[in-house]
């Protein structure tokens, strides 16, 4: 052991490991884990996070010093650091990329480039081109620029060879500072001074000083009536505006030694805590479902809640969190996407008198790290998407996983790969914190957990009040084409029911899981398909910007006028998007009011809720949208919903594809008949007979679930047996095709008959990159577990180390969604 102090420092870097660096003697005093500190890395300085402390000398190389401690307090806990830790075992990724993942922007700090001048410019006797000395006297006069300040300078990128010249010749150096990027927000509070404050007589001294002016006599008045002299000090703002004065009046009141203004930090986040009148009261079902939670809570059992559409979960929710509040504990709450987040927190503001934080990438960094330090301080409730979990809980004692089932809870790229749904469950087991698990159609991973009884099982089979469950038919389109009662969009069954619900002054929602106008656009004469020139996949055409789009790269072209490749103007749309159906059913029903619920209408959360919001006052008559408006909205007027064709959902080349199509189908078929009124769903397809949909129209998830896990035990599939993913992709087909032989080559003799491929993925390129997939296949066994994820990353640093398979990326990508 040494007398040193060492530090093991994690940095926001897909970085193998920790880095150690000897503490100086006067910072020694400041080191805790989970304090950010300053240090050197790679010719940068970053702001890394204190993993470990101790007196271990390192045996490889030479230890550097931390530069300076950057917190007073920890920024991260070590609950947190323990779920970052089986983050990264688990998902196979490096703490770095978790790192890089859990902190906002803001506390993820890098150095700054800056060029310094090191003389005069005049002491310099030296020929100089012109940009070098445009450059070198803007720096002699500044002292310091930075790179992208030069290059605003010459109005030009390339700027470092100008800036070597200058090195070279000694007449600049170059230096790297930590930039801060957290601006706390500063108020102006005014505070009364002595003796005006120290009795209630003791004001009038203040008037007399003001009687003269008008102005500042009201200032006097409105800061008595803000702070009904209880306080010495309010917002100088609120002062300001009932007094309707600008600042130079407080100022010459300040002169006058009667107030004095101090800048404090205040949060941007609201903890406004709206009060509750009478809370909805709970059905029977509700308080029974209620009684069987809080007895597998006392089990310590994580709990599944299955409740139909409209079964009234978030109430039941609204109670457990008033039992985990009662406690003096913070509660999680988590929901699969941004877009869902303002619809609840309205809900559950009805039911809970406490103040409730919105958590989500779409805030920007500064909003972010102040809903980081409320957390910290002991903020009662937090709604977010998968991101907060990684808030600093000081004490979890309610982590709600609200419509389990969704995809969206599953981080697809970059790393870490990680499922929220699964990673909750092991924040909220480090904390004690019991776990409930809604939905109406359950993974079948959590569904497998309840038969093996790992989860408790609570139902609500009813919907809430007087409503009930829609009426759900099918519509054979092949049926329908034959009799010539179906135009290739809409039956004419959807057709007439959707005039009657207008008729009754109800409205529709109509469902087609596929945004843009068209998705092939095609020449009839020699059948060229617009294809993306970086991927294997045709373009949609979007009609509203006349470009088609790759919906996997984001490229972009213009629609052409001519086949690019025979030169007819006999280019086909084929195909319908929500962009069309849109277009289409406005000349079908031309009086009636239509939206479009896409990620083209709803690029941001504002955008998204203004079309809800719309919709919920009734000023939409038709709502037209993909798997948008699937999830967790709760209207009352909904009469029928539509789905235009559920076949693309069903044929799609997944294991999972039977699942995915069962839960969008039964979520989007929930939006109907929410009230008293029973509401329709009229589904279209030309396989009426596929055992999917005959489950979906009766509802029937013991038998989807009977007959699903009976297929992925006898395939060899998730949950029965684990899976892991691994991609490989390089710009050439023929060294990525090379890597993946020699990465299965190398796995192989361990595994057997546990691994399958390496095969090409139905998507064989994006965005350039050529594609080659393995598929590991194992027992539900935690040691095998462990046994194959080192042999992966073995097997992945070995490939780095042979010359022609070193540039190809490898993508360890585990439990696939």
């Amino acid at each position: 052991m040494s007398d040193t102090l060492y530090v093991d420092v994690i940095f926001p870097l897909a970085l193998p490991m920790a880095y150690t660096y000897s503490v100086p003697a006067g910072l020694i005093n400041d080191v805790v884990i989970g304090k950010r500190i300053e240090a050197p890395i790679k010719n940068k300085l970053y702001a890394g996070l204190i993993l470990d402390i101790h007196h271990r000398e390192p045996t490889v190389g030479k230890t550097k010093d931390i530069i300076s401690i950057l917190d007073t307090v920890p920024i991260v806990n070590r609950k947190q650091l323990e779920l970052w830790q089986w983050i990264s075992k688990y998902y196979c990724c490096t703490m770095g990329e978790v790192m890089q993942a859990a902190l906002p922007s803001s506390l993820k700090l890098e150095s700054e480039t800056k060029v310094v001048a090191r003389y005069d410019l005049d002491e310099i006797d030296l020929t100089l081109t012109d940009d070098e000395y445009m450059v070198a006297e803007a720096i002699s006069i500044q002292n310091e620029l930075t790179i992208a300040q030069i290059q605003d300078i010459l109005n030009r990128k390339t700027i470092y060879p100008i800036i070597r010249s200058l090195m070279d010749m000694g007449i600049v150096s170059i230096k790297e500072e930590l930039i801060q990027k957290y601006k706390p927000k500063l108020v102006s509070i005014l505070y009364l001074n002595e003796p005006f404050c120290s009795s209630p007589d003791a004001i009038s001294l203040a008037y007399e000083l003001v009687t003269k002016s008008d102005r500042q006599s009201r200032a006097l008045l409105a800061f008595a009536q803000v702070t009904r002299m209880k306080e010495h000090f309010c917002p100088m703002h609120d002062v300001m505006a009932i007094a309707e004065v600008d600042s130079s009046v407080i100022n010459s009141m300040v002169k006058k030694g009667i107030f004095t203004i101090k800048k404090e930090e205040k949060s941007r986040v609201s903890t406004e805590i709206v009060s509750v009148d009478d809370l909805p009261k709970l059905s029977e079902p509700q308080r029974k479902a209620i009684g069987e939670i809080r007895g597998y809570f006392d089990e310590n059992k994580p709990v599944m809640l299955h409740g139909v559409t409209g079964s009234g979960k978030t109430r039941v929710y609204s109670e457990l969190i008033m039992d985990a509040l009662a406690k003096g504990r913070q509660v999680l709450y988590l929901l699969p996407e941004i877009a869902l987040t303002s619809h609840l927190v309205e809900r559950l503001r009805a039911n809970i008198p406490a103040s409730i934080l919105v958590y989500h990438s779409r805030l920007n960094n500064n909003e972010r790290v102040d809903i980081w330090k409320e957390v910290s301080n002991g903020a009662n409730i937090v709604v977010s998407a998968r991101s907060g979990l990684f808030l600093p809980f000081h004490d979890l004692g309610l982590v709600i996983i609200d419509e389990e089932h969704d995809p969206s809870y599953k981080q697809q790229d970059p790393s870490p790969r990680y499922n929220a749904r699964d990673a909750a469950l092991v924040l909220a087991r480090s904390h004690g914190a019991p776990t409930i698990l809604g939905t109406a159609t359950p993974s079948l991973e959590s569904y497998y957990n309840v038969f093996k009884e790992k989860y408790g099982l609570v139902a609500l089979a009813e919907r809430h009040g007087e409503a009930v469950l829609p009426i759900i038919s099918l519509v054979d389109l092949k049926k329908s084409k034959n009799d010539k009662r179906y135009d290739g969009l809409l039956s004419f069954e959807l057709q007439a029911s959707i005039k009657l619900a207008l008729d009754d002054g109800e409205q529709v929602i109509l469902f087609q899981n596929r945004r843009g106008y068209s998705p092939n656009l095609t020449c009839s004469m020699c059948g060229w398909v617009a294809d993306c020139a970086n991927c294997d996949v045709h373009q949609t055409y979007h009609k509203a910007i006349h470009m088609l789009k790759c919906h996997y790269c984001g490229a972009k072209q213009k629609k052409p006028r001519h086949c690019p490749k025979c030169g007819s103007v006999e280019l086909v749309e084929e195909g319908y998007g929500t962009e069309r159906i849109e277009e289409h059913i406005a000349q079908y029903f031309p009086e009636a009011r239509l939206a479009r619920l896409d990620m083209d209408t709803a690029k941001t959360k504002y955008a998204f809720d203004k079309i809800i919001h719309e919709f919920e006052n009734r000023e939409i008559d038709i709502l037209i949208g993909t798997q948008m408006i699937a999830k967790g909205l709760d209207f009352d007027n909904i009469s029928l919903v539509g789905v235009i064709n559920a076949d693309g959902m069903l044929r799609y080349p997944d294991f999972r594809s039977s699942e995915r199509a069962f839960q969008l189908l039964t979520q989007v078929s929930g939006r109907a008949g929410r009230r008293a009124k029973q509401g329709q769903v009229i589904i279209q397809t030309f396989a009426p007979e596929h055992p999917v949909l005959y489950e979906t129209v009766h509802q029937l998830y013991g038998s989807f679930y009977q007959r699903e896990i009976a297929e992925r035990k006898n395939f060899v599939y998730p949950p029965v047996y684990n899976l892991i993913e691994i991609q490989l992709a390089h710009k050439s087909v023929d060294v990525v095709k090379h890597a993946a032989t020699t990465f299965a080559e190398l796995l192989r003799p361990k595994l057997a008959n546990r691994i399958l491929g390496p095969v090409e993925p139905p998507l064989a390129r994006v965005r350039g990159q050529y594609l080659m997939v393995l598929l590991i296949k194992f027992e539900k066994d935690p040691k095998i577990a462990v046994q194959i994820k080192s042999l992966i990353e073995t097997s992945r640093e070995t490939l780095k180390t042979i010359a022609a398979t070193k540039a190809v990326k490898v993508i360890i990508d585990v439990d696939p969604y």
